[in-house]
Parts: C-alpha cells; structure tokens; sequence
C-alpha cells in the first residue's frame, strides 16, 4: 500500500475483511481490534483517498494481528 496514495474505499474494504464492520459515527468508521490498546482503527475520509497516517495505522494493526495469529498457530 502506498501511504499517499490509497482509496479509501479499498482501505475502508481491507479494515472490513480482516476486523469486521465498522461503528460510524458522522464521517469516522471505527473499527474495534481483537486486542486492547493501539493500534486502533479510526478511518475519515479526505476527498476519494484515505488519510496517510490512518493507512499506516492500518498496516501496522495487520502486522500485528499476523503476528498473533503466528503465536496461536505455534502453541
């Protein structure tokens, strides 16, 4: 994913598949994570493309969520 340039659609897409559907409040789509604390996912669009630090926020909380099914899997 490039950070300045992602639909937000295809990110909003993305959140979906692998967190579920999102809790919208006015322009904010907040999608609860299977963990407590950060990374947490908080998507506003700006115009068509998605913010570039909320896309690093959501390639962060994927390598997190591979990273815990990773341990799952190793126990």
């Amino acid at each position: 994913m490039n950070l300045n340039n992602t639909n937000f659609n295809d990110l909003l897409t993305i959140c979906k598949r692998h967190f579920g559907n999102p809790r919208i409040k006015g322009s904010h789509h907040i999608f609860k994570m299977p963990w407590q604390g950060n990374p947490r996912i908080n998507l506003q669009r700006d115009g068509k493309m998605a913010k570039p630090y909320q896309v690093k926020q959501v390639i962060n909380a994927l390598h997190k969520l591979e990273k815990l099914k990773n341990e799952k899997h190793n126990r």
